[in-house]
């Protein structure tokens, strides 16, 4: 029953992340400000690296080394994105949907934090972000270096991510991305 909610709990976040732009499509009248000739508005898919850096203090607790699979999905004409990102090491993965707000610090480049919840396939398994489920906060850069391809790089905090630990789980993750929208 835990492994069917945690299946429909993750299921359903991920269809949000689908409705999400068609509810929030911007019109004349928006609440949020128009953006600006800074940023990209790229919605894309990548993969890298993806590194924990710190460790809970108990055995299956170690800072793990493995990849990751990101995406971003631009929300209109908010500065707004629905993302997605799965942490992976050798044991287990960590799938995180969350919403971030962006901002754009240079041509084609912005800095952005969300939040979200962290969805650990195998509890008590390490990933780099942890080894239980729970809120998850990003801070992130991510910059569009050719035509359709771009670079990002997060770090993801997993808070009170570890089993029989209060402490706090740092990975961090990069990559390269290709533009679809």
């Amino acid at each position: 029953m835990k492994r069917f909610l945690k299946s429909f709990v993750t299921i359903s976040a991920l269809s949000s992340v689908v409705v999400a732009p068609i509810l929030l499509s911007s019109s004349e009248a928006s609440a949020f400000p128009r953006p600006t000739k800074n940023g990209t508005d790229a919605s894309y898919i990548g993969a890298g690296t993806s590194v924990g850096v710190t460790n809970g203090g108990q055995s299956g607790d170690a800072a793990t080394f493995g990849g990751n699979a990101t995406g971003r999905l631009k929300l209109g004409d908010t500065p707004l994105s629905a993302r997605g990102t799965v942490t992976f090491g050798d044991q287990t993965s960590a799938i995180i949907p969350h919403v971030s707000a962006d901002v754009g610090i240079a041509k084609n480049t912005n800095a952005y934090v969300g939040v979200g919840y962290q969805f650990v396939e195998s509890n008590g398994k390490p990933t780099p972000t942890g080894n239980k489920d729970g809120v998850a906060v990003v801070a992130g850069v991510e910059s569009e270096v050719a035509k359709n391809f771009l670079i990002y790089s997060n770090a993801t905090v997993g808070v009170n991510a570890y089993k029989n630990s209060p402490a706090s789980a740092v990975g961090i993750n990069s990559g390269v991305g290709f533009r679809f929208k």
